[in-house]
C-alpha cells in the first residue's frame, strides 16, 4: 500500500514539474523571441544594448552611451512592428482553436465565415476611392464584420445542419467578397492603386506605428481573455449540442460568442498586417501533437506558438532577402509543409 502511495505521489510531482516545464516555455518562448526579433535587421543592435533600451523608460540611466538612432529605431520602428506579429500570431493561434472545436473540423480557423475575403475588399475599396492608411484599417475592420454577420444571420434562415449551413454560408460570402475583390483590381490604376492593393492583400506589417497598433492590442487581449475564461467549455461544444445540453451548457449562446470574439479579433487582426493564411490552421495542429485535444492546455500552447510561429515569418520576411517579402507568401510557403509533417505524425488524428 505504501509503495503504491509513494508511486502515485512520484507521478503527481512528475507531471507537477511537467506542467511547471509548459508553463515557462510557453511565456518564455513568445517573450525570448521578441528580444531576439529586435536585435535583427540592417541595423544590428546587440540583445543586452536591446534589454536596455527596452529598461530606459524605467531607469534612464541604464541606456546611456547608446546611440539614439537605435533608440529610436526600437521604440518607434521595430518594437511596434513585433508586437503587431506576436498579438497577431496569438490572436489566430487561438481562434483557429475555437473555431475548430465547435465545428468539429480540424481543416477550419477563423477565415471559413469570409472575415478574410471582406476585410480584403473593405480595404482595396479604400486603397482605390480613399488612399488614407487609417481610413484603409477601418473599411478593412468594418466589412470584415459586415461578411461575417451576413454569413451567420444567411444561415439562420435554414434550421437544418445549422453548422453545416454557416459553414456553407461562410464560404458563399467569402467567394463574393473575393469576386468583388477581383471587380476592384480590374478597375483600379494598374500604375497607382492596383499595386497598392495586390501588396496589402498579401500581408505585411510595414509601416505599422503605436497609433494603427492600439486597436489591435485593445480587441485582442479583450478576445483572448475571453476565450481563456471559456476555454474548458470548448471541451464540451466539441461533444454536440445535445451533450452540451445534457451537461447544463448552452451551446447556441456559447457559439455566438465565440464567433464574435473570435471575428473582432480576426477583423482587426486583418485590418491591420493584411490577409496572412495558415496560422490559425497550422498552429492548433502543433499544439495537439505536443498537449494533446483537452483545451484547457491546448489553448494556452495555441497562443504561444502562435505568437512564436508569425514572429519567426516576420524576421524572416525583412531578413532573408534585400526586399521584404510579404507575409502572406511566406506563411503559405512554410505552413503546408508543417501541416502535411504534422498530419503525418499524428495520421490525420485530432
Amino acid at each position: 500500500m505504501k509503495s503504491l502511495q509513494k508511486s502515485a505521489a512520484s507521478i503527481k510531482e512528475k507531471h507537477s514539474i511537467q506542467k511547471a516545464y509548459l508553463f515557462l516555455i510557453l511565456i518564455g518562448l513568445p517573450l525570448g523571441l521578441l528580444i531576439l526579433s529586435l536585435t535583427l535587421g540592417r541595423y544590428q543592435i546587440g540583445p543586452i544594448d536591446v534589454l536596455k533600451v527596452i529598461l530606459s523608460p524605467i531607469f534612464p540611466s541604464i541606456a546611456e552611451g547608446i546611440p539614439d538612432i537605435a533608440k529610436q529605431l526600437i521604440f518607434h520602428i521595430r518594437l511596434p512592428r513585433i508586437l503587431a506579429a506576436l498579438l497577431i500570431g496569438a490572436s489566430y493561434g487561438a481562434t483557429g482553436t475555437a473555431f475548430q472545436a465547435i465545428f468539429k473540423n480540424p481543416l477550419v480557423d477563423s477565415n471559413i465565415l469570409g472575415v478574410t475575403s471582406g476585410a480584403g475588399f473593405g480595404a482595396a475599396l479604400a486603397l482605390l476611392f480613399l488612399g488614407d492608411p487609417w481610413l484603409v484599417q477601418v473599411s478593412a475592420f468594418v466589412f470584415g464584420l459586415v461578411a461575417v454577420f451576413l454569413s451567420f444571420f444567411g444561415s439562420r434562415l435554414y434550421r437544418t445542419s445549422p453548422l453545416l449551413i454557416l459553414t456553407l454560408m461562410g464560404i458563399l460570402v467569402g467567394s463574393f467578397f473575393g469576386s468583388l475583390t477581383s471587380l476592384l483590381k480590374y478597375a483600379a490604376d494598374p500604375l497607382d492603386s492596383l499595386p497598392a492593393i495586390t501588396f496589402w492583400l498579401l500581408g505585411s506589417l510595414t509601416g505599422i506605428t503605436w497609433q494603427n497598433l492600439m486597436p489591435l492590442i485593445i480587441l485582442t487581449i479583450f478576445g483572448l481573455i475571453y476565450l481563456w475564461t471559456i476555454r474548458w467549455r470548448l471541451n464540451i461544444l466539441s461533444l454536440g449540442d445535445a451533450e452540451a445540453s445534457a451537461l447544463g451548457v448552452d451551446p447556441t449562446r456559447m457559439k455566438l460568442g465565440i464567433i464574435l470574439f473570435s471575428t473582432l479579433m480576426t477583423a482587426v487582426a486583418v485590418s491591420v498586417s493584411g490577409v496572412i493564411g495558415w496560422v490559425g490552421l497550422v498552429i492548433p495542429h502543433a499544439g495537439r501533437l505536443i498537449v494533446g485535444p483537452e483545451h484547457k492546455r491546448l489553448l494556452p500552447v495555441s497562443i504561444s506558438f502562435g505568437a512564436a510561429f508569425l514572429m519567426i515569418i516576420d524576421d524572416l520576411a525583412r531578413t532573408l532577402l534585400p526586399g521584404e517579402i510579404p507575409l502572406g507568401v511566406l506563411t503559405g510557403l512554410i505552413g503546408v509543409p508543417i501541416l502535411v509533417l504534422l498530419m503525418r505524425r499524428s495520421r490525420t488524428g485530432w
